[in-house]
């Protein structure tokens, strides 16, 4: 029996939490080859997730949930989950189901034959036009930019295989993009087609602000063009300067031009030069900033609660995943006894 590990990240996500875990188990019903191990990774929800989740994983010993002790954002969530698969191999999905699981058959046939990584392109998205052309825009650009072949229009639904979860478990990364390091991991990966769903309830945890915050963690994770861009801005500006410069001494000195001193001139000038130093060191700073959380070691997942932890028998303790984390304020085992 080979096992699939069910990556499902959830924050308030009451609607959705048993809607996900009925229609995975549906799938696996018709897979009699594969045993589904579920992991859900409750991100500090503030409705009933977690209480419905510690209901689920009572009644089934496959249901593992991992509560975090904050909002520890949705890429860490989500590194989480793929360090503490014990899988074959992991298909992430998000809960609201626009990832239709009815698609998993179809990723293990790809995977059985040999392929490390398989992975969603979105076809047909339910979002607006304004945002939908938003997301392929910057899926363009991240490709464009990146060192690495990011896919285009390829989400966060995707299967990965065992080796690759093994590489994720050695990344220790405080603002990680799972979708680029898996990426640029390399290995066989290939993608296919399908139409994302609309939300089966509840409305999008992921605001503008998440998305734009997501776009920063991309760019900035996986190329150097932002610096890069500003140095040679900086030196295409100053070049300019310099030869204004020189172009105003050469006719002040020997053409006799009477130029009048110019204050507008002057005050733009100063104002440019204030405008781009203050953007490069922005820049600068994001790079900075990601350097002191991960030498600070800040912002380090801390589990709250950790429903059905495996074993240590052919499995690994989550203390080991987190990186010395402290064991969790409370787990209940396989076997549903609390501990």
């Amino acid at each position: 029996m080979t096992v699939v590990s069910i990556l499902i990240p959830a924050f308030n996500e009451e609607d959705n939490v048993r809607t996900a875990y009925d229609r995975v188990l549906a799938v696996f019903d018709g897979l009699p080859d594969y045993e589904p191990e579920i992991i859900f990774t409750d991100n500090h929800s503030e409705d009933r997730t977690f209480e419905i989740l510690s209901d689920i994983a009572k009644a089934d010993t496959r249901v593992r949930v991992i509560r975090f002790s904050k909002n520890m954002g949705y890429q860490a969530s989500v590194l989480t989950a793929y360090r503490s698969a014990t899988g074959a191999c992991a298909v992430q999905m998000d809960c609201d189901m626009q990832d239709p699981p009815e698609l998993i058959p179809q990723m293990l046939d790809l995977w059985k034959q040999g392929h490390h990584v398989v992975y969603g392109i979105r076809r047909s998205l339910p979002d607006g036009p304004v945002v939908a052309a938003a997301r392929r825009s910057f899926y363009a650009l991240i490709d464009m930019i990146s060192n690495d072949h990011l896919p285009r229009n390829a989400g966060e639904f995707r299967l990965t295989d065992r080796r690759i979860l093994d590489e994720l478990r050695r990344v220790d990364d405080r603002s990680p993009y799972v979708r680029g390091l898996i990426s640029g991991m390399g290995f066989s990966q290939v993608g296919f087609e399908y139409d994302r769903m609309a939300r089966t309830a509840g409305e999008s945890k992921f605001p503008v602000r998440a998305m734009l915050s997501l776009a920063v963690d991309g760019l900035i994770n996986h190329s150097l063009l932002p610096l890069r861009l500003a140095s040679m801005i900086s030196l295409t500006v100053g070049l300019s300067m310099f030869l204004l410069m020189v172009g105003y001494l050469i006719g002040k000195m020997f053409f006799g031009q009477d130029w009048p001193a110019g204050f507008a001139t002057t005050t733009i000038l100063l104002l440019l030069s204030m405008t781009l130093n203050a953007m490069f060191l922005g820049i600068l700073g994001e790079y900075v900033g990601r350097i002191f959380l991960q030498s600070k070691d800040l912002n380090r997942p801390l589990i709250e609660h950790d429903l059905n932890r495996p074993g240590d028998a052919g499995r690994v303790p989550m203390a080991d995943i987190t990186s010395g984390s402290q064991p969790p304020a409370e787990t209940i085992s396989r076997s549903g006894q609390s501990q």
